[in-house]
């Protein structure tokens, strides 16, 4: 099985374990390579060969205040809404909330997603010569 690789990736394990090991200068890696030296003495300083996380370690909303995150979370726990009937529920008490920010607040604490009900499944067929009583 291949190594998986993100769209903008333009190098494997193998090739950046290359470089890591490779006893050629920066200058001279770099431009056999065709890239920047600071890209050389960057994988150089690494101690794997896996891409490094990029972001925010604590993704954090820039349109809502934590109040209003504690508020949602609170709110979406209670009443289950679908995104659309809860952001038009919400958007009287925070009227600069979008639905986009709205889906990423609920995403950040992992109540995206609501529960399935099984209340409206049917949970079996219904024998009719079971049902009668003569």
């Amino acid at each position: 099985m291949g190594q998986v690789r993100h769209g903008s990736a333009t190098t494997t394990h193998v090739v950046r374990a290359a470089r890591q090991r490779s006893q050629a200068s920066l200058a001279q890696l770099s431009r056999e390579l065709g890239i920047n030296p600071k890209t050389v003495a960057k994988w150089r300083k690494r101690a794997t060969v896996e891409d490094m996380k990029t972001g925010p370690t604590e993704p954090r909303s820039t349109v809502l205040t934590e109040a209003g995150e504690a508020m949602i979370v609170a709110f979406r726990r209670h009443t289950l809404l679908p995104l659309d009937d809860f952001l038009y529920a919400l958007q009287s008490s925070i009227p600069h909330l979008t639905r986009s920010a709205l889906h990423r607040c609920l995403q950040r604490h992992g109540i995206s997603r609501l529960p399935d009900v099984e209340g409206d499944k049917l949970l079996g067929p219904v024998d009719v010569q079971d049902s009668h009583l003569g």
